[in-house]
C-alpha cells in the first residue's frame, strides 16, 4: 500500500490540501476503508496537522486503475500519533456529490465479501 499526503499551493480563495492515496491490494483497502461512515470514508496516513471537518481533495488510485479519481471530502476522524499499531493519519468522509458515490461503489465492489469481515480498520481507530 502506498499512501502519501501532499499539500496544494493553489492561489484560489479556498485552499484545499490534496491527499493522494494509491492502494493496490484488497487487504490494504479493507484496512483503509470505512463503510460504516455515511457515504464512505478512507483513512490516509499523514503527519500534517488537521482539524475535524477540514475539507480536502483526495486523489485516489485503486487496484488496477490507470487514472486517479478525484473525490472531495471532509475530515471525520483523527489519529494524531501512531498508537496501538495504528498509523498516524486522518479519516476522510466522501462527498457524494463530487465523486464520492462512485468511489464508494467501486471500493465496495473491489472488497466484495471481505467488506463484511469483523476486523478492526484504521478508520475505526480515528473515530474512537
Amino acid at each position: 500500500m502506498i499512501i502519501q499526503e501532499s499539500k496544494s499551493t493553489s492561489s484560489s480563495v479556498i485552499k484545499l490540501g490534496v491527499l493522494s492515496l494509491a492502494i493496490k491490494e484488497n487487504p490494504s483497502l479493507y484496512l483503509a476503508y470505512g463503510s460504516f461512515v455515511n457515504d464512505g470514508s478512507l483513512f490516509i496516513t499523514t503527519t500534517e496537522v488537521y482539524k475535524m471537518s477540514d475539507k480536502r481533495l483526495m486523489m485516489l488510485n485503486l487496484s488496477e486503475d490507470t487514472e486517479k479519481t478525484n473525490v472531495a471530502g471532509k475530515l471525520v476522524g483523527l489519529n494524531p500519533i501512531a498508537q496501538n499499531g495504528k498509523p498516524q493519519g486522518v479519516g476522510v468522509q466522501f462527498n457524494p456529490h463530487t465523486g464520492g458515490r462512485l468511489s464508494k461503489v467501486k471500493i465496495e465492489a473491489l472488497l466484495g465479501e471481505s467488506l463484511h469481515a469483523h476486523h478492526p480498520t484504521y478508520i475505526l481507530s480515528t473515530l474512537c
